[in-house]
């Protein structure tokens, strides 16, 4: 079929770079080693077959080149024009099987369009901004330092390498126990292994595998990279058939001024048009690095925002039950009480705070007394949490942060979560004037605050939780709660919502048929439509915006209890994120350069534009409807950074354009 598609010189021979080169066959006389090849009888053992195919792909190869078949000009011949691009892959090492299984979409598109006559322009850069290369090249530098050139490394012995992997994979087993402390471990080997083969990663020894070890040094320059692995990618591409005009090849960062002036024209126009302002704003950020953490930043969490949460302030009463756990607490109380102690959860649904009947913590985690200075107050929370918020703002106008010291908090004591179990607290709206802290065990301390405020008339897992401690004295006493911290407090309903009552926690665990914390499944499924039917359709019952849709009370009973002193704004990532320098990042509102997508003129514009069928064409259904979902919450995004390669701010070239 491939010699008469061939013979007939057909478009869809060139579909696969490998019909193009039967193609050139009928123009190029075969090798001597191609015309003794035969399929019958069997071919000997050995390469014959693959040394003949590779020596007739590189004459053919060498006719392309000499030609220029793939070289575009501008043009005034009639011809339809045609454009193909592929995402700049990274150059910080060689191109791998991945690059070429997504390059084939361009190159067979590229060639079938030359071959329906068209003029086909296929470009080709390779991207070298940001922080990758940088990340690694200070990792090269610090190997080099610490362990000589070429390293000794420690693992090099057999017995200290058995015995780091065995810390590595402890670490990671009790990493893994800790996040999910009802997950039973599993055997095999860590996700480190299985990606490195040993779990322990050395800059050097990832080179090694591509340079000659004695131009390793040279990589502890960044700029370094830019000029090795580039143009070894250009020759592999060439090997694979690329079809591109390697004129119009290029790479980004300043090193290239053409790139380089380009970028600064495109901020210039849009500096021009007022769509990049100045100022503090909460985006995810590397304490370590000691800046903004984005995208092309990250070995995890690519794509994650900041989540705006509200911290509740619970405070701490006096202990009234006598337990010898509340010592540590009693001390606290006598040297900070005049200035308020308070558990601090963080929630998504302030609104619901009149329903408050205890609060959570995890009774074997990890939480600290932190001072916070903005507001002289002591909070009880996570020390990640806590870490976080030292690099949040506490008044936005002043621009005074909770703490003194960016990224630093004063931790007065440390407490176990059994040993906050039982406390007393005053809940700001709640019903009841004196709610108890109780055990739940699902807490993830790398989510919120490790402190988890219980809301059972409209949140299913709370609801579960509570019930399973009033209905089984016995599960209780494991944790030193007694009848009286949970039996008086029932269900307040306070939300309204057609079809599921004032109680719709307690109508969906009904429905379900939940009865236990250990039906996840079912909880979530019961905790995503309280939620949406709650939000959408729930009516206030209660409170000062009783017979209000909850969409309208939400942000008014929020600001009320933020300007109450009751409450705080909080952020962190919607989920982790990961630094390239192994920094766990937070949320902080830092001083930074953002384009202002939010703003409702450039908004508008783009919606029309995508909404509208004969200027825009998605060519997917399920692509059209996410162009249309981050057009509604894409807002402010933070476009410099000031550490990494790049382009350089034209107006204040103490920042660099962030590459995505």
């Amino acid at each position: 079929r491939l010699l008469l598609l061939a013979s007939l010189n057909h478009p869809l021979l060139y579909h696969h770079r490998s019909y193009c080169f039967l193609l050139f066959l009928k123009m190029t006389p075969p090798t001597e080693k191609m015309s003794e090849l035969s399929v019958n009888p069997p071919a000997p053992k050995g390469t014959a077959k693959r040394d003949a195919l590779r020596e007739n792909e590189i004459a053919v190869q060498k006719m392309w080149e000499d030609a220029g078949v793939f070289e575009s000009d501008a043009s005034d011949d009639g011809r339809e024009k045609f454009i193909v691009t592929f995402p700049f892959p990274y150059s910080n090492g060689h191109l791998h099987i991945g690059h070429a299984f997504s390059l084939t979409k361009s190159v067979f598109r590229a060639q079938f369009e030359r071959n329906m006559g068209k003029n086909v322009l296929f470009p080709f850069a390779f991207h070298c901004t940001g922080m990758p290369i940088q990340a690694a090249a200070n990792k090269l530098k610090t190997e080099i330092a610490s362990f000589g050139n070429p390293p000794k490394f420690p693992e090099d012995d057999p017995e200290v390498r058995a015995k780091m992997e065995q810390a590595l994979k402890a670490a990671a087993e009790a990493k893994l126990a800790k996040q999910n402390p009802d997950q039973k471990a599993k055997g095999g080997k860590t996700k480190l292994v299985n990606k490195t083969g040993t779990g322990i990663v050395r800059q050097w020894n990832i080179l090694v595998k591509m340079v000659p070890e004695d131009e390793i040094p040279q990589f502890v320059d960044p700029y370094h990279w830019l000029n090795y692995f580039p143009p070894i990618g250009v020759e592999h591409m060439k090997h694979f058939g690329s079809g591109v005009d390697w004129r119009r090849s290029f790479i980004t960062t300043c090193v290239n001024p053409y790139y380089d002036a380009f970028i600064r024209w495109q901020f210039n126009v849009l500096r021009e048009k007022k769509k990049i302002l100045f100022g503090k704003r909460n985006n995810v950020y590397s304490i370590l690095d000691g800046q903004v953490c984005a995208d092309h930043d990250r070995s995890e969490g690519e794509g994650v925002g900041p989540q705006e949460y509200v911290l509740i302030k619970l405070k701490v009463l006096k202990p009234d039950h006598g337990q010898e756990r509340h010592d540590k607490m009693k001390k606290l109380l006598e040297k900070y009480g005049d200035k308020g102690i308070y558990f601090v959860p963080a929630t998504l649904r302030p609104e619901t705070m009149y329903g408050q009947t205890n609060c959570f913590v995890l009774p074997e985690g990890e939480y600290g007394a932190f001072y916070i200075d903005a507001t002289d107050e002591v909070f009880i929370m996570s020390e990640r949490s806590a870490r976080g918020l030292s690099c949040q703002l506490y008044d936005q106008e002043s621009n005074e942060y909770f703490t003194k010291e960016f990224g630093k908090v004063e931790c007065l004591e440390k407490f176990s979560g059994d040993e906050l179990l039982g406390l007393p607290l005053k809940a700001p709206n709640a019903t009841y004037e004196k709610v108890y802290t109780l055990p739940l065990l699902t807490i993830s301390m790398n989510k919120g605050t490790g402190v988890v405020t219980s809301v059972p008339s409209d949140a299913p897992d709370d609801y579960v939780a509570l019930k399973t401690l009033q209905d089984k004295p016995d599960y209780a006493d494991k944790f030193g709660i007694t009848p009286d911290m949970v039996e008086p407090y029932h269900v307040v309903p306070i939300i309204e919502i057609e079809g599921y009552g004032d109680a719709s926690a307690v109508f969906m665990c009904e429905k379900l048929k939940i009865s236990s914390s250990k039906d996840k499944a079912k909880l979530t499924q019961a905790k995503d439509e309280t939620y949406l039917k709650g939000f959408t359709m729930g009516v206030m019952k209660v409170g000062p915006y009783a017979g209000q849709k909850v969409s309208v009370a939400k942000s008014k009973i929020k600001d009320e209890m933020i300007a109450a002193g009751e409450a705080h704004l909080y952020f962190e990532p919607e989920s982790r994120v990961v630094s390239r320098t192994n920094d766990e990042c937070v949320v902080a509102a830092t001083d930074q350069w953002y384009l202002a997508y939010g703003e409702e003129s450039w908004t508008q514009a783009v919606r029309n534009h995508v909404i509208d069928a004969e200027k825009f064409n998605a060519y997917d259904a399920i692509a059209q409807s996410k162009y249309e979902y981050t057009i509604g919450w894409l807002k402010e995004w933070a476009c410099t950074r000031q550490f990494g390669l790049g382009t350089y701010l034209p107006w204040d070239t103490q920042w660099v354009i962030e590459s995505l």
